[in-house]
Parts: structure tokens; C-alpha cells; sequence
């Protein structure tokens, strides 16, 4: 048996010593593989949940329905707005922590409709020495379990996982909620969310795979992966994106030349402590 099979087997018994289990669930590849282990672990008894709200792309809740089939396991969608909490929309450093602290209290209200007592998020045994984590502090205060971390599942154990139950994110990249497309300190509106989440779907249909648009206060600056930076300086694609984007309502268009970066505008350097529960709906 290799080491991942029996992290797999410890996090499969884990669960299944449970009376059931109820996934924080986003859709990406961590909160899958234990949505994929929890169904596996505890059948009809395990059941998946997506917190839909302004700060998930809508393409990101598609995806969650898809995954949640592919599994086959029972898929619960509550609706909550992270913009009714005046601390949220401050955008500080402890952004993420109001954040899933909201996220994870609609998972906890709605186990307990279901007579659920265990919440489950897809941290894995990455994601604590991974720099600024105040959402992790969330999970913490409110006794979530995080069976990856338990059974010390890294993120490529995650995605050798997910590949063993033929998930068809295995390989998705991670993705991060949109607030953290706007700097720390710059207040996160309605406004600022819906267009970053419709240039995004602009790139998304040019085919680019890893990416960002960051939104300072009305100037769009484009992140993509190094390999795919040469597409992005096509002729065509410039001209379409910096129209597209100025009918969004951005003031200026700029591409980063130092490429994609996690968390280019949170503390530390770190986006995913911007991602939702379970990877961060990663």
C-alpha cells in the first residue's frame, strides 16, 4: 500500500466512524476529494454544501453542481451575502476570517436542519505554513473538521486522490473567492465583484487557464500564467480586452508582466486566504 492509499484508507475510516457528515463545499479539488471520501465513507449519510454569494463566480457554482453529480452525492446551495457584515466589506487583513466565519456558520445552520453533527472543509496539510491564514482561525473556533490536515493529505496527495476517484478537477487550478481581486483596505462592493467576474469570464473565453484581474479602484490589471503571457500580448487579444473591459467599466487596462501571483494584493503575498471553505469555494 503506498503512503497516499493509506492516507486515503485513515481519511475514508474517519468519516465513516461519523454519523454523518455534511462537505463545505466549493467544487475545486480539496473540498471534492472529501466530498468523494465522505460519499464513499458514509453514502446517502454524507451530503455537500455550496455557499452561494456575490464573492463566487457563477461559472465557479456551475462547476460545484457538476462535480457534486460526478460524485454522486446529495448536493444541498444556501444563499448568504458576506456584504451585509460592515467588517467584511472594510477589506482589512482579517477579511478572510469574517468570511468564513459567515460562510462556515450558514454550513454548521444547515448540518444542524439536517441533523448533521459533523461539518467538514477541505484544509489540507499545506495550507497552515502557507503564510497569512486568518480564516484558518475560523475553522478553528468553530470546531470544523479538516481530514486532509488530520491525515497530513498535501496538495498533490489532494489532487493524486481526487484522480484516484476520477474527478475531473484533479487538475483544476486553485481559485480564489473575488474579493481577494481587490487590494486590502479597498472597500469590496457589488459593483467591483460583478465586473471582476465578467472580465474574468472574457479571459476564461479566450482559453487562458490560470489568471487573475485585480481591481485597483477601477484600473484592471491582468495576471496570466508565464507560458500563456505570450497569447496574451497578441495584437487581437489587447484590443478586444482593453474594449471589453473599459465597457465593464474599468478606467485603464494594464497586463502584469511578472505574470500570475498568488495574493499580489493581500497580506503577505497570500491570496488563498482569500478562498471560500473547502478550497476555498478551494
Amino acid at each position: 500500500m503506498t503512503t497516499v492509499e493509506a492516507k486515503l484508507e485513515a481519511a475514508r475510516d474517519d468519516l465513516a466512524a461519523r454519523d454523518g457528515v455534511l462537505v463545505a463545499f466549493s467544487g475545486g479539488v480539496d473540498s471534492s476529494a472529501v466530498a468523494a471520501l465522505a460519499h464513499d465513507a458514509l453514502g446517502s449519510d454524507a451530503v455537500a454544501c455550496t455557499a452561494k454569494s456575490e464573492t463566487l463566480p457563477a461559472a465557479e457554482l456551475e462547476d460545484a453542481k457538476r462535480v457534486a453529480s460526478e460524485i454522486g452525492i446529495r448536493h444541498e446551495i444556501v444563499s448568504f451575502s458576506e456584504l451585509e457584515s460592515d467588517a467584511f466589506v472594510e477589506n482589512d487583513d482579517e477579511r478572510c476570517y469574517h468570511c468564513r466565519t459567515m460562510r462556515l456558520g450558514e454550513m454548521i445552520e444547515t448540518a444542524r436542519d439536517l441533523g448533521i453533527g459533523t461539518v467538514c472543509d477541505g484544509t489540507n496539510a499545506d495550507d497552515p505554513g502557507a503564510g497569512h491564514r486568518p480564516g484558518l482561525q475560523a475553522v478553528e473556533e468553530l470546531d470544523v473538521h479538516s481530514p486532509l490536515l488530520a491525515h497530513d493529505i498535501a496538495k498533490d496527495e489532494v489532487r493524486q486522490i481526487a484522480a484516484r476517484y476520477d474527478l475531473s478537477v484533479a487538475d483544476k487550478p486553485s481559485m480564489a473567492c473575488l474579493s481577494s481581486r481587490i487590494p486590502t483596505g479597498l472597500a469590496v462592493t457589488d459593483d467591483r465583484l460583478t465586473r471582476i467576474e465578467r472580465a474574468e469570464a472574457l479571459l476564461r473565453q479566450w482559453g487562458f487557464d490560470q489568471f487573475r484581474v485585480r481591481d485597483h479602484d477601477g484600473l484592471a490589471r491582468i495576471e496570466v500564467a508565464p507560458d500563456e503571457l505570450e497569447r496574451a500580448l497578441e495584437r487581437e487579444f489587447v484590443e478586444t480586452v482593453r474594449a471589453e473591459l473599459s465597457k465593464l467599466g474599468f478606467d485603464h487596462v494594464t497586463l502584469d508582466l511578472h505574470g500570475y501571483r498568488t495574493g499580489s494584493v493581500s497580506p503577505e503575498g497570500d491570496e488563498r486566504a482569500g478562498e471560500p471553505v473547502g478550497d476555498r469555494q478551494t
